[in-house]
């Protein structure tokens, strides 16, 4: 027996809404703990060399923004007046970031915040983009998103997202991998559309064996009232046991959202609530060398060492350090330094640089 006909209108109206969530959980991107991630190289590439010097830089470019926008995430209360930057901005801001690539030629580069089909960059593959400019630099590349949909229904996106990490190298990448990041809680409703933040691990080739192994990563914001840094910390920390063990060189670089001890006391009280009193960095720095270090990064001269300066109207600079560079006692240090006289027009964070020695063969 069938229903009347308004029961079945009534049931297909209370059904829908089940039936758009069931659709938007099956379109959504799920990535799995870990996949394989794509590598580019062009032409003949070197491979690294036992006993060199390796020069690495991490940066995160706020997705070719510039500095002359506050946008609607940037202040405490969600309410910043914009919501994307202008295409001039984009284009003006490219040519920043090549500029100081150009002139740094690092050999590793670690980029954050690199936009790709987003509706709010008018859709650019940002880290093509770069490549294109940097193609004699740069013969290798890896990337992974760490967010990517086709719609977001939040008023102030109300359209496609994508962000990844993207790694250029002087040097071949053989392989790469994504590792999932422990995500923030979240419910059914919002999940499909929230950052799944990751490890992008490259892997470059050392002649005569074994690997380099440069980890590019950008930890969550906005994580107070919950362990999610704490998790994210702990399996960053897991992978780094597992390539000291294995004797495997490793450096890792990112924008960390940690604020090294001692920063937390010089914020502005409504900054404040978005980082822990007693950073969970510390978990990290008692185990493994880092640039800046932390006596540098809490000492008198701290602000030497700032990489972040906000979209605020209230800051007037730089004002605190979320991004770092880790790397493994095999490798020996040379020099280290935050570049901030001619970058802060380009991105609200400033580029962190490490020079290196790789292990000599044994």
């Amino acid at each position: 027996m069938s229903l009347p006909r308004p029961l079945r209108l009534l049931l297909l109206v209370a059904l829908l809404p089940v039936i758009l969530l069931a659709l938007v959980h099956v379109l959504a991107w799920n990535p799995a703990a870990r996949e394989e991630a794509d590598v580019s190289c062009t032409g003949q590439v070197a491979q690294l060399q036992p006993g060199q010097a390796l020069k690495v830089m991490t940066w995160n470019v706020q997705y070719l923004a510039g500095k002359r926008h506050v946008f609607w995430y940037d202040l405490p209360g969600g309410d910043g007046p914009d919501e994307r930057p202008s295409s001039a901005d984009l284009v003006r801001t490219l040519d920043e970031v090549v500029r100081i690539l150009r002139d740094e030629q690092p050999d590793v580069v670690l980029l954050q915040e690199l936009h790709d089909n987003a509706k709010a960059t008018d859709y650019q593959d940002q880290l093509a983009l770069l490549q294109a400019r940097l193609a004699d630099l740069y013969p290798c590349s890896s990337q992974a998103f760490y967010w990517k949909s086709a719609f977001v229904p939040h008023p102030r996106i109300l359209g496609s997202v994508g962000m990844k990490l993207g790694t250029l190298s002087r040097f071949q990448i053989a392989r790469a991998e994504r590792l999932q990041l422990p995500m923030l809680a979240s419910n059914l409703l919002s999940r499909p559309f929230q950052l799944k933040r990751a490890l992008l691990v490259s892997y470059l080739p050392i002649r005569g064996g074994g690997e380099l192994a440069a980890i590019n990563t950008h930890f969550d914001a906005f994580a107070q009232g919950e362990d999610t840094m704490q998790r994210q910390v702990e399996m960053t920390d897991g992978l780094l046991r597992q390539l000291q063990q294995a004797g495997q060189p490793w450096i890792l670089g990112g924008d960390l959202n940690l604020l090294p001890p001692g920063q937390f006391e010089h914020l502005p009280d409504d900054q404040r609530s978005w980082y822990a009193a007693d950073s969970e960095l510390q978990d990290l720095a008692r185990r493994y060398p880092m640039i800046p270090s932390l006596l540098q990064a809490s000492g008198a001269d701290q602000a030497r060492w700032y990489t972040h300066y906000p979209n605020d109207p209230a800051a007037s600079g730089p004002d605190r350090t979320l991004d770092y560079l880790f790397y493994s006692p095999r490798l020996t240090p040379l020099a280290s330094q935050v570049r901030q006289d001619d970058t802060l027009a380009i991105s609200d964070h400033l580029p962190v640089i490490g020079r290196f020695f790789i292990p000599s063969q044994e």
